[in-house]
């Protein structure tokens, strides 16, 4: 293990902090940043998050996705959790917290609009960073593709009506230049790139090493982009800290249920620990360049709503970190129950 992935939490931490004070020392250099953007994904770090997914992608072994389908359990944990469970609950963590519990500490139409951007967050199931947490909890690689592919497939037709069944709202435009810029920038390239890689390497032993080589450099990226993600957001985070912290509590506990239900209904039904991970993982993060961008397009760019989309990008990383460990941890667990007698 590397020293960048032995104190990954310590580098996050310090990235954390300085994409804050790099936000409120160079305004002009992060505005410039926030300035590349195409249909409300940011170049810089569609790039940074690029890095990140190649190396996965290279592990990718095309004759393998034909045996994906063999496993049905883990793509079934993952559609039931993203699409039947995910949305609903966090729009009742919603509405339980900025309508009672946080009732008399916020304006009734500002809890409106943090409850909308919760609810965008909670129906759009990440697709690009699943890969890195993924290679970081030694997820099989063809089959976290093969689990992002279906929930991908899976927004095209279900996103737009749980939103607007949620939301009381009937006329969502799905910003599709997102979803399909995203998808193809975050999965279909570095696949591609992956694939002609293996061909270019050949041997299954120069694809190993290359990948120890090319690993470390995943890390560097994603503590690149937690400073710019940060960095971007930084003013905001000084200025509006305690709407931030309450935006952040029915985030964090619909994080940590969600990966709990999906983790402990794979060791139940005897997952392995390669798929279990990635397929908990996936419901507990979320697409945020989606759900930020509708968040915009239906409330405004300075609206509450946006705001709870963007505290959910700010709370993922470390989140999802935590949930790394923690699944790291449990894997002897998997491993026992695996051998266990059905």
């Amino acid at each position: 293990m590397s020293i960048f992935e032995r104190y990954l939490s310590l580098w996050i931490a310090l990235a954390m902090a300085g994409g804050i004070l790099i936000g409120s020392a160079a305004p002009v250099l992060v505005a410039a940043i926030a300035a590349a953007e195409v249909a409300s994904v940011n170049l810089v770090v569609a790039v940074l998050i690029w890095a990140m997914v190649y190396p996965m992608m290279v592990g990718v072994d095309p004759g393998s996705l034909k045996g994906v389908a063999k496993q049905p359990k883990g793509l079934a944990i993952t559609l039931t959790v993203n699409w039947l469970v995910k949305p609903f609950t966090m729009a009742a963590l919603g509405v339980l917290f900025f309508e009672f519990v946080f009732a008399d500490l916020i304006a009734p139409e500002d809890a409106q609009q943090y409850i909308a951007g919760l609810i965008l967050l909670g129906a759009a199931p990440c697709t690009a960073m699943v890969f890195v947490w993924s290679q970081l909890t030694h997820g099989d690689e063809s089959y976290t593709l093969f689990q992002v592919s279906i929930n991908d497939l899976v927004m095209v037709f279900a996103f737009a009506p749980i939103v607007a069944f949620l939301l009381g709202v009937t006329d969502i435009a799905v910003p599709w230049e997102t979803l399909v810029l995203s998808v193809v920038m975050f999965v279909a390239l570095p696949l591609a790139a992956g694939v002609w890689t293996r061909k270019r390497l050949g041997s299954a032993a120069r694809i190993d090493a290359f990948r120890e080589r090319i690993k470390p450099w995943s890390v560097v990226g994603l503590i690149a982009t937690v400073v710019i993600l940060f960095g971007l957001q930084g003013q905001v985070i000084l200025d509006r800290p305690q709407v931030m912290a309450m935006i952040a509590v029915p985030i964090l506990i619909q994080s940590y249920g969600i990966f709990v239900l999906a983790y402990t209904s794979a060791w139940a039904l005897r997952v392995p620990h390669k798929i279990a991970a990635p397929c908990a993982l996936i419901g507990t993060s979320n697409f945020f360049e989606l759900a930020v961008a509708v968040a915009i397009s239906l409330f405004g760019l300075n609206s509450g709503a946006a705001l709870a989309t963007v505290v959910g990008v700010l709370v993922e990383v470390p989140v999802m970190l935590s949930l790394v460990a923690l699944a790291n941890r449990t894997r002897t667990s998997f491993t026992r129950r695996s051998a266990q007698p059905q």
